[in-house]
C-alpha cells in the first residue's frame, strides 16, 4: 500500500485517472492493527481495478477532518476526481466487510457508503 503524507500527495493521486482507495488508519489504533494481516490479500484480489493508499490520520488531521473521518480505520475512494463511496466508522472491520466494500465500490459505481 503506497503511503500518502499530505492533502497535496492526494490531490495529485486523485488527478489521475483510475478508482483510488485511501485507508486512513495510525499505528496506535488496535482496530487498525487487527486489519493490517489481511489488507494485501485484498490488495492484491483487487489489484488492477484499483489502487490503495495509507494516509496516518494524525499526520493528515486537517484531511481526516475536512473528509469527515470520524474514526479509524476508515476507507475513502476517489474515481474522476470525486469522491465515489466510503466507508467510515468508529467500529473494527472484518475482512469480509472491507472486501464488501471494496466489491460495491466496483459494481455501484460510487454508490456504496458504508
Amino acid at each position: 500500500m503506497n503511503k500518502i503524507h499530505s492533502k497535496e500527495e492526494m490531490n495529485k493521486v486523485i488527478a489521475q485517472p483510475g478508482i483510488h482507495m485511501f485507508l486512513f488508519t495510525a499505528p496506535w489504533c488496535g482496530d487498525c492493527i487487527y486489519i493490517k494481516p489481511f489488507l494485501p490479500a485484498l490488495e492484491k484480489q483487487f489489484a488492477g481495478k484499483m489502487d490503495f493508499y495509507e494516509l496516518d490520520r494524525d499526520e493528515c488531521l486537517d484531511l481526516a477532518i475536512e473528509l469527515g473521518i470520524i474514526g479509524i480505520p476508515s476507507f475513502v475512494a476517489y474515481e474522476n476526481g470525486r469522491q465515489i463511496s466510503s466507508f467510515i466508522s468508529s467500529l473494527r472491520k472484518t475482512k469480509e466487510e472491507i472486501e464488501h466494500y471494496f466489491t460495491e465500490t466496483l459494481n455501484e459505481g460510487g454508490k456504496t457508503e458504508c
